[in-house]
């Protein structure tokens, strides 16, 4: 069962099959007390099997979700009347609202019982399952590391002004990190290793970009620019900053090296 708590302390059970909407409009299920940054008709909180599922389903302004250290926008939705993608939880709590009901404390709270939800041929979810990402990078891959270097400028500058890093650098970026130190002399002094380095960057943002799209965290239509891309990887915590602290980690650099490293 899932349980939705107002700031006010009202609460409502949305069970299997069940739907709440939310928002400040007098139209909808829960009505909610917020002056800023909220929308009439602002989110909806659907159960379904296995846990419970959020959307934004205003147009114009964004809805966060802040769970286990996370802090994901929800973008306003474009061009449908339902949204297409959101935030699923099998259990746990997650607190959603504007920015500003977030940092004064008087968010909506979304609490699935754990083990109150079965999925036929499981037998529960662990902690560490219990929130799923709309996408999820391993972090002991290079595609990983491509991506958190891509996002590194903009996750220590969130106003988002940092211009962020092109192939090449990214590519020096990762011998760098992995302190490859014979490879970065190669990379500066031998074209052909340069660009064969930097055309495996190239590939993995090309895989970055696919799943992107596939899993729809950018705008229909939309360009994938570099800006476009680092943007949904960051406000979807696909990336986030509390990874920054995998470049000073010894044993995942160390994983990191075995991957980047050219021994040939």
């Amino acid at each position: 069962m899932t349980q939705v708590t107002a700031p006010s302390g009202e609460v409502v059970e949305v069970p299997e099959g069940g739907r709440l909407e939310f928002g400040r409009g007098a139209d909808v299920d829960l009505v909610i007390a917020a002056d800023r940054g909220l929308s009439r008709r602002a989110g909806v909180v659907v159960g379904v099997p296995g846990g419970a599922w959020v959307a934004n389903l205003s147009g114009t302004h964004a809805l966060y979700v802040e769970t286990d250290g996370y802090q994901v926008r929800l973008p306003p939705l474009e061009g449908r009347s339902e949204p297409m993608g959101g935030w699923f939880t099998r259990a746990g709590v997650l607190l959603v609202g504007s920015r500003a009901m977030l940092d004064e404390g008087q968010a909506v709270r979304v609490e699935v019982s754990q083990g109150a939800w079965s999925v036929p041929g499981q037998r529960g979810a662990s902690d560490e399952e219990a929130t799923l990402r709309p996408l999820y990078l391993d972090p002991k891959t290079k595609l990983f590391l491509v991506a958190l270097l891509w996002c590194r400028p903009w996750l220590l500058d969130p106003g988002r002004s940092t211009p962020l890093p092109r192939v090449p650098e990214i590519a020096r970026g990762a011998l760098s990190v992995t302190e490859a130190h014979h490879e970065l002399e190669r990379f500066d002094k031998d074209p052909a290793f340069r660009e064969r380095i930097a055309a495996r960057v190239g590939e993995h943002l090309r895989v970055l970009r696919r799943k992107i799209a596939s899993r729809g965290l950018s705008r229909p239509g939309t360009r994938l620019s570099d800006e476009v891309v680092v943007g949904a990887l960051i406000d979807h915590a696909v990336i986030t900053a509390g990874d920054l602290a995998k470049l000073d980690d010894p044993s995942w650099c160390s994983r990191q090296e075995d991957l980047w490293w050219d021994r040939s």
